[in-house]
């Protein structure tokens, strides 16, 4: 018996999956799954940076006041000190606020680590002491709070914004640096079926010698498979055939690709553990009524419905050999 593989997916349908919009791709040539940062989770972070820049505002002037008052001489303390001060407070909150945070911690502001963004290089490096120094002062100077033009600097700001393909404000192309999210979206997808021609044999497999560790990596390459390219795909799939292989018997007919394979032990070791889940929960609803969980006492652990249910779920035990 010969089973033939499914069509691989084409590469339009695998870029449609796939949220990533950076273009930021490895030294092995590998796009990266990296999101860019749009106006709104932008906006959103520059929102709470805003309140923590009012906090280390309120701080300054409760902590540089009371010192100034008492370490210099009364004559010494007059309105241009004052004025000096205070422009030095407004650059240390408006400037030094995201180029130290940014510079010491990974390019993240407060407000981008609430929000799970990070700024980075245009060719997705780390981000250094003269982009953010670069990037805040236009930021200051026309974007925000914009001391020149602010309301016609504002508009410019956020027309630049969404027509670049990255997202990017006047600081990020002046400075050369993006932002980027740090935390990814993968779409959800449902656990591998068994065919019908590969169900008796996925019923006599003997999974006792399958860990958990070894069924959750067949399950991430099986969910995100269409996401590789070939032969990147057919390598991942028979590096983990291998594997399975060892720790599983018998061998499945020939011809049947290491896909099709990995997918019926897992769907099987699934089955399998969904009956026992279920025996367990039907035992214990008899030893104690009151523990009756109701609704989750129908739970289905026979075999998917286009599959043919086998006799026995048991799974053989290889003869032993002789000679």
């Amino acid at each position: 018996m010969r089973v033939t593989a499914q069509p691989p997916v084409p590469a339009t349908v695998r870029r449609a999956d796939r949220a990533a919009d950076a273009g930021l791709v490895s030294g092995e040539a590998v796009e990266l799954d990296v999101r860019v940062a749009r106006l709104g989770s932008r906006v959103l972070a520059l929102l709470i940076d805003i309140v923590a820049q009012l906090v280390v505002a309120a701080l300054l002037a409760v902590v540089l006041i009371p010192l100034m008052l008492f370490a210099l001489p009364g004559g010494a303390v007059d309105r241009a000190l004052g004025e000096a001060l205070q422009t030095v407070g407004l650059v240390v909150v408006l400037v030094g606020y995201p180029v130290l945070w940014e510079r010491f911690n990974h390019g993240r502001t407060v407000g981008k680590m609430a929000v799970g963004l990070r700024v980075v290089s245009a060719d997705g490096g780390p981000v250094g002491l003269r982009q953010s120094l670069t990037r805040a002062l236009v930021g200051v100077a026309v974007e925000w709070p914009g001391l020149v033009l602010p309301l016609l600097s504002w508009v410019a700001g956020v027309a630049v914004m969404l027509t670049d393909p990255r997202g990017r404000r006047l600081g990020d192309l002046v400075g050369g640096t993006m932002v980027v999210h740090t935390r990814t979206t993968h779409p959800w997808r449902p656990a591998p079926r068994i065919i019908p021609p590969l169900a008796r044999w996925a019923a006599t497999l003997d999974l006792t010698r399958m860990d958990d560790a070894l069924a959750l990596a067949v399950r991430q390459y099986l969910t995100r498979a269409h996401q590789f390219a070939e032969p990147s795909r057919s390598r991942l799939a028979w590096g983990l055939w291998r594997e399975v292989a060892a720790v599983t018997f018998p061998p499945p007919p020939p011809g049947v690709p290491e896909t099709l394979a990995l997918a019926a032990v897992l769907a099987e070791r699934n089955r399998r553990g969904a009956l026992r889940l279920h025996r367990s929960r039907t035992m214990s609803a008899g030893l104690w009524p009151e523990l009756d969980s109701g609704p989750e006492l129908a739970l289905v652990a026979g075999p998917p419905a286009s599959t043919p249910a086998p006799t026995d779920v048991r799974p053989a035990v290889p003869a032993p050999r002789t000679g």
